[in-house]
């Protein structure tokens, strides 16, 4: 019989076993991943999915939204007494410009339509960008286009123009086989509304050299604002991060 003082000794050495260093592993790799799934999951909230938003609304078709070209080509889409003002700064080659118009137009179409919020869209041509088209200077062509469009002075047609300008359906892609001719951009133009006498501007180039000079200013303004790139995007003067916050033009007015 054995008391619970008694001790039993034994000269055989004790050896961890590896499982107990595998589910250490395995504990380990759990945590990272419940980590990676968090962060993916806060990401994805944050961006709200790519979506359309206010999908089926269409562009502007206010008849009462007046349409300004201001100094340096700056074309501004507002019902007058429009109490905020939304900068956009864009290349038609620009992917992401794209984005931000497929997400978000419609929805700033309603609250220019609204009344509640002016646009003002400054086109910018990136160096990079233009080279990077298959023609070698689609968004100097573009931005030429969007300069002949914007003289009709009709916020329809511009504002119809330039979300099929930016559409996935119409933008090119970068370093692509193929972009659009000044006559597919002018017919792109008719199909919106333009005139005859607007899709002639737009094949004779005729307004190329101007629309040059005001991407280039432009350009000088988006490095101003503070923004990295394009699309750059500002609410009464603010930057926003209008690619990764989807609440932001929900947010105004």
């Amino acid at each position: 019989m054995r008391t619970v003082s008694q001790k039993r000794t034994s000269n055989t050495k004790y050896t961890p076993q590896p499982t107990s260093n595998r589910f250490t592993y395995i504990l380990a790799g759990v945590a990272l991943l419940v980590v990676v799934v968090v962060v993916v999951v806060a990401i994805l909230w944050q961006r709200g999915g790519d979506e359309p938003r206010n999908d089926g609304y269409g562009s502007v078709n206010n008849s009462a939204v007046e349409l300004v070209v201001q100094g340096d080509g700056v074309v501004q889409l507002a019902v007058p007494g429009a109490s905020r003002t939304v900068d956009i700064f864009e290349d038609p080659m620009c992917p992401f410009c794209g984005q931000l118009e497929v997400k978000h137009g419609q929805e700033l179409a309603q609250k220019i339509d609204n009344g509640t919020i002016g646009i003002r869209y400054h086109m910018v041509v990136l160096p990079q960008l233009n080279e990077a088209s298959a023609s070698g200077n689609y968004s100097s062509r573009a931005v030429a286009a969007s300069h002949c469009v914007s003289n009709s002075a009709d916020a329809v047609v511009y504002s119809a123009f330039h979300a099929t300008l930016f559409s996935s359906e119409f933008q090119p892609k970068e370093n692509g086989d193929t972009d659009h001719s000044d006559a597919e951009l002018a017919d792109m133009a008719k199909q919106n509304g333009a005139s005859e006498e607007i899709a002639d501007c737009i094949t004779s180039g005729s307004m190329a050299t101007v629309a040059a000079a005001d991407a280039e200013t432009a350009r000088a303004a988006l490095a101003a604002s503070g923004a990295a790139g394009t699309p750059g995007v500002l609410v009464d003067g603010s930057l926003v991060d209008a690619l990764r916050d989807s609440g932001w033009v929900e947010s105004i007015g």
